[in-house]
């Protein structure tokens, strides 16, 4: 029976490589608006515009995923799009929409995934956060001193073997290994030790570390062992496209080789869109989630604000 499951498993995998979708549409879910958000008064949720530059600028579409839904609302929309962003943010994790709404999400992926049904999922800082505590079912984050922090990339052993890495190109290898290209804005970490004493090493594998502030070493990338899910710690959007000079925000690297580190993450993401042959019954249907019809605003020219825009809404 274990021989049937695996044949099983590995022909539905097999058979989801054979789907190329060049439409692909990834779902970024809202977080709440908190205070320093700058927010418009009746503003009850929010994206960073950089997160769906990030995502656009790689050949996607991208629907805003509203938080504090019914599990139907979660349902009906995955089963549509093609892939999942949890977003960055200052928002609480236990307690939140945002973390509610995560653990909805991944619950659905897996489900689907599990059926052969391919669905990527990427979590980037707090959605890296987010990622590790919806699978730990307990917080195991340590406090750390990673804020405006520009760092290389310290690869683990195998790393070229990962689905994230195996078409990495030398000569971008070498920048991300020399050169300080990727940005990170967090004051929680996960070390080795967490990783390996909570089993989280059982379904994540770590890519990356870094060190922070202090020199102590952390996990900056992991990609799930069987399952399309992928975290990092950094920012790999505000490289691109966030330009504060405030005092708190003044090392995001905007290098060509940063740049190049940026856009293959994005890339390798929206390809992993590519595999899930999801789709709107109707382009009226298509037309109405997503996030063109909404404008973002310039909160960059407000004093002191590190984001350039943010979509809002009520």
């Amino acid at each position: 029976s274990v021989i049937l499951f695996f044949v099983l498993c590995f022909s539905s995998w097999a058979h989801t490589q054979e789907v190329i979708n060049d439409r692909p549409i990834i779902g970024i879910v809202t977080q709440e608006v908190y205070k320093s958000s700058k927010a418009p008064v009746n503003a009850t949720s929010q994206i960073y515009a950089s997160y769906v530059k990030f995502i656009e600028s790689s050949g996607a579409r991208v629907v805003p995923i509203w938080i504090r839904q019914p599990k139907s609302y979660y349902t009906n929309l995955l089963a549509k799009i093609n892939g999942v962003l949890f977003p960055g943010g200052g928002v609480k994790l236990d307690g939140s929409g945002y973390g509610r709404t995560g653990k909805i999400i991944l619950d659905i992926a897996t489900q689907m995934n599990d059926k052969g049904d391919y669905f990527p999922v990427w979590g980037t800082c707090l959605g890296f956060e987010l990622l590790t505590l919806l699978v730990a079912k307990k917080d195991l984050r340590k406090a750390c001193l990673a804020q405006d922090l520009p760092t290389n990339l310290t690869f683990t052993t195998g790393f070229k073997e990962s689905r994230m890495f195996r078409e990495l190109d030398r000569k971008l290898e070498n920048s991300m290994k020399n050169r300080d290209v990727v940005i990170h804005y967090h004051q929680w970490c996960f070390t080795t030790q967490n990783f390996s004493t909570s089993g989280l090493d059982k379904y994540f594998k770590i890519l990356a570390l870094n060190q922070d502030s202090r020199n102590m070493t952390f996990v900056s990338i992991i990609e799930a062992l069987h399952y399309p899910y992928f975290g990092v710690s950094f920012h790999p959007e505000k490289v691109v496209f966030e330009w504060p000079m405030t005092k708190t925000h003044k090392r995001i690297p905007h290098s060509p080789e940063a740049i190049q580190v940026s856009q293959y993450f994005g890339n390798f993401f929206v390809n992993e869109a590519r595999r899930s042959n999801h789709s709107f019954p109707s382009k009226e249907m298509e037309d109405s989630v997503l996030i063109y019809n909404y404008n973002p605003v310039f909160t960059g020219k407000s004093r002191n604000n590190p984001t350039v825009q943010k979509y809002f809404f009520q």
